[in-house]
């Protein structure tokens, strides 16, 4: 399905319904990244990087809600990131969409806890997929007064990626949610320095975060 069209989302649930008689599991992991300061990032860019990322999300959950409600039973996993607990630099709108999920989720999992349905967030870290090379970069990101630190900011953010995991960790945990009696809202995943920043964060003062982050992306 186009998550980005109600009438795509609605007919491959429907699709599935046909097929199967039922539906247990919805993963939500469309997405893709975009590069740029936030300044030099356009208000369509930036509806583009939502539509797919953030309301994508909202349109999949909205299909999948009635059926899932009538059952009684079943699970939401959307897959967040991160960079949903830490703003990026230069990646500041594709942050945006993720801590966008974050609160989504938690409120979405209150909501449906009544109706024995249960939400899960993963928050992956730097893996090695597709999604580098999908990565766009707005179209002022190239030149201007924040052009030297953004290339700084994407070849680390590039390098992280590509010398990551391959992803079949992240599948592998979305079994086990997908398995487990009860799971938990969220899972973190990836590169054990990054599982430990996203915990640590809210237990250490928000200046020493903000060097550290600049620092690893070389824009201090």
């Amino acid at each position: 399905m186009d998550v980005t069209d109600e009438d795509s989302v609605r007919r491959g649930v429907e699709s599935v319904l046909k097929r199967a008689g039922r539906l247990d599991a919805v993963v939500n992991c469309a997405g893709f990244g975009i590069g740029g300061s936030i300044e030099d990032t356009s208000l369509d860019e930036a509806r583009r990087q939502f539509e797919t990322n953030f309301f994508g999300i909202l349109r999949v959950c909205r299909a999948a809600l009635p059926p899932l409600r009538e059952q009684g039973a079943g699970r939401i996993v959307n897959v967040s990131s991160i960079a949903g607990r830490i703003g990026l630099p230069y990646q500041g709108l594709y942050s945006a969409t993720k801590y966008a999920i974050e609160g989504f989720s938690e409120a979405l999992r209150m909501e449906l806890r009544p109706f024995g349905i249960d939400v899960s967030l993963i928050e992956p870290g730097d893996f090695c997929t597709g999604f580098t090379e999908s990565r766009r970069r707005v179209a002022a990101g190239n030149e201007g007064p924040y052009a030297d630190r953004f290339a700084r900011a994407l070849a680390t953010a590039e390098a992280d990626e590509m010398g990551g995991h391959p992803p079949v960790r992240v599948a592998r945990l979305l079994l086990k949610i997908l398995r487990s009696r009860s799971p938990r809202l969220r899972y973190t995943v990836g590169p054990l320095s990054q599982r430990l920043s996203a915990i640590a964060k809210p237990l250490l003062p928000a200046g020493l975060v903000e060097r550290e982050v600049m620092k690893h992306y070389n824009v201090l």
